[in-house]
């Protein structure tokens, strides 16, 4: 058996401290991750019992065809506006 000196042997507690300090630090942040997603699925699952969304009604094609008409309404200078703008865009994107 070799003798070891004093100051080899205080480096050895030390970083067997420092391994047990970072496992016990990693342990308890993976506990309290787990955690947090076992309240936040068990929050879930009671809000969406007692608050349940309301289904809403199928939409027909009639009334998606509604939105079409509101672009022809559109102000002439508003869509000179518009066009205006897309056209300056493309021009300095070349």
């Amino acid at each position: 058996m070799r003798a070891v000196p004093a100051g080899e042997e205080m480096q050895g507690d030390i970083v067997a401290q420092g391994m047990e300090l970072m496992l016990y630090g990693m342990g308890t942040v993976v506990l309290f991750l787990a955690l947090l997603v076992l309240a936040t699925t068990g929050m879930s699952g009671l809000i969406t019992r007692y608050f349940p969304q309301p289904e809403l009604p199928p939409v027909t094609a009639r009334e998606r065809g509604a939105g079409k008409a509101v672009a022809s309404e559109l102000d002439p200078g508003v869509v000179a506006v518009i066009t205006a703008a897309i056209h300056q865009h493309r021009k300095t994107d070349d």
